[in-house]
């Protein structure tokens, strides 16, 4: 596996995982009627304001990452490549080479995402209602973690 920058060439397949992977997490939470495309996600929520990396399996890219200084925005990993360590590896990219402490979000109702990240030394520091980023018309209900490092 290969873990890379984004490259502009990236964009159609981190459209094609993101809107495939969103589903399953909106699914998981009873939300699926607040999908959004990533034609329209990565400019209502700032995609490219975030450091943007992807994951490289067997040539294709099967997952990617955004991040800032405090918090892992986005992950997601083709659903056909699920369980394989994409995932992981994009998170271990992030938060093995700093030592700064980062935080997640996570849709209630999503216990995939929570039992990745807890396997992945993230732990659960509180629970936030509001509205969702992106798509105001919907409320929702997170489970906010952190990594181990510093929690």
């Amino acid at each position: 596996m290969i873990i890379r920058k984004y490259l502009e060439k990236d964009w159609s397949r981190i459209c094609e995982i993101h809107d495939l992977a969103r589903l399953d997490e909106l699914r998981s939470a009873s939300l699926v009627d607040a999908f959004l495309p990533m034609e329209i996600a990565a400019e209502s929520e700032n995609l490219f304001e975030y450091d943007l990396f992807v994951a490289e399996y067997k040539g294709i890219v099967a997952g990617f990452i955004a991040y800032d200084e405090e918090e892992i925005a986005w992950l997601y990993v083709d659903p056909a490549l699920y369980r394989i360590g994409v995932g992981r590896a994009l998170v271990n990219t992030v938060t093995k080479a700093s030592s700064r402490t980062f935080t997640i979000e996570v849709l209630k109702g999503n216990t995939p995402a929570l039992e990745f990240y807890k396997s992945s030394g993230f732990t659960e520091v509180g629970v936030e209602s509001g509205v969702m980023p992106g798509n105001e018309k919907y409320e929702v209900t997170v489970q906010v973690l952190c990594n181990a490092i510093n929690a």
